[in-house]
């Protein structure tokens, strides 16, 4: 997590608050001291996250009983 001195994140504030994104946490301090966090902002829900059902579906790829029911449909 990056972090920043208060002096810099003063200077640079409108810029940091622009390139933050969800998920983004910038730490600021004053001097070896965390002081505050910036954090940038929430997903709305029902966006959809790359990544977020893996391994969540089995697939059984050599299980062909199943396609007994549509043979008059297959070529």
């Amino acid at each position: 997590m990056p972090t920043l001195t208060i002096d810099e994140a003063q200077a640079r504030l409108p810029q940091l608050i622009d390139e933050l994104r969800p998920g983004d946490e910038l730490v600021i301090t004053r001097g070896d001291r965390p002081v505050a966090r910036l954090l940038g902002p929430d997903l709305p829900r029902g966006v959809p996250v790359f990544g977020r059902g893996k391994e969540m579906l089995i697939a059984y790829v050599d299980d062909d009983e199943h396609l007994k029911d549509f043979a008059e449909y297959m070529p």
